[in-house]
């Protein structure tokens, strides 16, 4: 069966600084018609990045959609066409003042694939080096370490509410520490 639904027509709604809004008319397998809401978004990048003594660097940060303090790993936004590998070197070091001497990627998700087109790419950092943090204009965040092996158990005791961090914390468990 062909799942796919096409797009017969397209109205923008909203266009903002971090996504656009638009509903999409569609064509749907059994010949039907609906609309779709969709945020567009240009995608994002987070980073695990793990000292020599297995901690990993995590921001405390406000987030007002949930409207409290979440403890995540660094991340950010791409720009349309930006190199995510560039945008997570950039973002670590905007957030954290870390650069990292091995990167290794960990992989992409759609964190909400039903409304959103956001694709987040995940990097795996070592090897750090302390520079000078530079956070955005409005940008206010806590710089924390937190024990790898704690933060395996915060996330598998839903006590890390963020997907992007849950997520990389697994992949990393079962990509960079096998067996642990």
């Amino acid at each position: 069966m062909d799942l796919t639904e096409k797009t017969i027509g397209t109205e923008s709604i909203y266009k903002g600084r971090v996504v656009d809004l638009r509903v999409d008319t569609v064509t749907l397998p059994d010949g039907g018609t609906a609309t779709r809401e969709i945020i567009a978004h240009p995608g994002g990048v987070s980073m695990l990045a793990v000292d020599d003594e297995k901690n990993v660097l995590m921001v405390r940060q406000f987030r007002k959609p949930t409207e409290q303090v979440l403890l995540e790993i660094p991340a950010g936004k791409l720009e349309y066409g930006e190199n995510p590998l560039e945008a997570g070197i950039r973002e670590l070091e905007e957030e954290t003042g870390t650069v990292a001497s091995e990167i290794i990627p960990m992989g992409f998700f759609y964190p909400t694939p039903a409304y959103c087109q956001e694709k987040t790419y995940m990097f795996f950092a070592r090897g750090l080096k302390r520079t000078k943090q530079h956070l955005d204009e409005g940008e206010f965040l806590e710089v924390v370490k937190v024990p790898y092996d704690k933060l395996y158990e915060l996330v598998m005791n839903d006590e890390i509410p963020d997907g992007k961090t849950a997520l990389a914390v697994l992949k990393a468990r079962a990509h960079i520490y096998p067996g642990e």
